[in-house]
């Protein structure tokens, strides 16, 4: 499979519709797809959920989209810090949703999306609010003497993910740090839309060294 290599973010993120459930990655600012989230911005989807790390920092990036009034649920591990008034106001008024998930359950769950898993039992959370579904407490199972929670995957109609470079095929390589959500999240999401610093030829790649396939990854744009 070889992506779609497109001129500009715009284009990159056109036909994201309303209310889909976007997979932002990024941990803080590593990572972070800032181009493609400020043409989401331009583009002008709405009513979306956001599955993300954190709910945003300062006023740009993901905390700039929330600003807008354009989420209606974030599902993340990190809502609250120092530098995300943006999100903090709108959920203590009211205007937006809030799933707390654990960071390795966060992980997990677009994981299993992308492997094909159905579901999977975690320890992580028994016990505590985080046990609590939409609909009532989670289902728990004893296994060996120890209580797990049951889980389900989480998966999106986007993601869009920063990487450090492609190649004419769309395979991906990260750089450092900037590789935490976004493997996870091309596997997770029917359309996969990443930003890179650099596209080299097929081939000049190391192999090795490739963590997304090209198989995960629909569009590709230079930043």
């Amino acid at each position: 499979m070889t992506a779609v290599f497109c001129d500009t973010a715009a284009e990159a993120v056109a036909g994201v519709a309303d209310g889909s459930t976007v997979l932002v990655g990024g941990f803080g600012l590593a990572g972070m797809p800032v181009q493609l989230i400020d043409a989401l911005i331009e583009q002008g989807a709405t009513d979306l959920t956001i599955v993300s790390n954190n709910a945003g920092n300062g006023d740009t990036g993901l905390a700039a989209l929330l600003a807008q009034g354009r989420v209606r649920k974030v599902i993340c591990s990190f809502p609250r810090q120092a530098d995300s008034y943006v999100f903090d106001a709108l959920y203590r008024s009211g205007a937006i949703e809030l799933e707390v998930v654990p960071q390795g359950n966060l992980a997990e769950r677009m994981r299993a999306a992308g492997a094909g898993i159905g579901a999977f039992f975690c320890p992580t959370g028994v016990g505590t609010p985080l046990a609590q579904g939409p609909e009532g407490p989670k289902e728990t199972r004893e296994i060996d003497g120890r209580t797990y929670v049951l889980e389900y995957p989480i998966r999106g109609d986007v993601a869009l993910v920063g990487a450090y470079r492609a190649d004419r095929m769309g395979n991906l390589v990260y750089r450092k740090t900037a590789r935490n959500f976004g493997p996870v999240m091309a596997t997770a999401a029917r359309t996969t839309v990443v930003q890179v610093t650099s596209i080299v030829e097929t081939g000049e790649l190391d192999p090795e060294a490739v963590v997304t396939p090209s198989i995960y990854v629909d569009r590709v744009v230079q930043v």
